[in-house]
């Protein structure tokens, strides 16, 4: 299959219009009618209807989009693991707003002359980031690494940030006013965690630590984004959620939300930094030498499969 012709299809699919996908691929619409004439003829099917308003994607068009561009996308991880001396420093850091997107920030500060490719992949399983990283389309990635969990040669992993929980609740809660909480503290009370999927490693975590403290965690209804969460809980009197004391939130003063600590045990979410160790960008070494000189984290802490 020519991947240009799918990269053309998707092109076509996103601008509605032949001439949009030739102008923003830099060729002729000519050229885009051609390309996706011969996809057509390699599939069997007709990807788009034609109209004089334009094109929309057929029945089949539409079964084949999301495959396409997952297509794109592993060419173009595939093509640029090849740049090796000479790209970007890939990292995935799962979530802009926590704690190792916060650690490769102010390693950056330190190197500002690192190129760096941000990737945020925490729907991709850790098994789907460990075989990108294998295959040089990541140069790192953060994921829960337990000591069970057996890593193909030459792949290795080091646990260097321990994200401290706490409590985000806002001003109507019960807890508003609590200096600190306990786990137990928590058992009366639903932590809203909508959208966490079951399938990932922050499923997997909040799982477990809901059936080692008794700690109701609620995943029902879709997740709309961390703006309208935010807003949520500044209205309520009773929906409280939990972040990582490293995650960076902004939110109106008016919300009057308070961030409580959880302690003893403080529940940490554990990042491993997952790396290939015959991978020779320049800037991972001096990245993984920054990670392990991050200071541990005090005091007595829970993480899965230690209680």
């Amino acid at each position: 299959m020519d991947i240009e012709a799918v990269r053309t299809f998707v092109a076509v699919a996103d601008g509605g219009r032949f001439q949009a996908a030739a102008d923003d691929l830099g060729i002729t619409q000519q050229a885009v009618s051609k390309r996706v004439a011969t996809l057509e003829r390699s599939l069997g099917v007709l990807l788009f209807v034609r109209s004089g308003r334009g094109v929309h994607l057929s029945a089949q068009g539409r079964s084949f989009l999301p495959h396409a561009r997952e297509l794109v996308r592993v060419a173009t991880d595939a093509i640029g693991s090849l740049r090796q001396a000479h790209r970007a420093f890939r990292v995935d850091v799962l979530n802009t707003r926590i704690a190792p997107a916060t650690a490769l920030h102010a390693f950056h500060q330190m190197h500002p002359d690192v190129e760096l490719d941000i990737v945020t992949r925490a729907d991709v399983s850790t098994d789907a980031a460990v075989s990108a990283v294998m295959e040089g389309s990541l140069d790192a990635t953060f994921r829960v690494i337990g000591s069970a969990c057996r890593l193909p040669a030459p792949i290795h992993a080091a646990r260097v940030i321990d994200e401290r929980h706490q409590l985000l609740v806002g001003p109507k809660h019960p807890l508003a006013g609590a200096t600190s909480l306990t786990l137990a503290d928590l058992g009366a009370h639903r932590v809203w965690m909508p959208g966490l999927r079951s399938d990932t490693d922050w499923g997997v975590y909040y799982r477990e630590l809901s059936s080692t403290f008794g700690i109701r965690v609620d995943t029902i209804g879709p997740g709309f984004g961390d703006d309208v969460l935010l807003e949520e809980l500044a209205g309520s009197g009773e929906l409280a959620t939990l972040i990582g004391a490293g995650s960076r939130y902004l939110w109106p003063e008016s919300y009057d939300l308070r961030r409580i600590p959880i302690v003893d045990p403080a529940p940490v979410y554990p990042h491993s930094i997952v790396w290939r160790g015959d991978n020779e960008h320049p800037a991972l070494t001096a990245f993984i030498d920054y990670l392990r000189g991050i200071p541990a984290t005090a005091g007595r802490v829970w993480v899965p499969g230690t209680w």
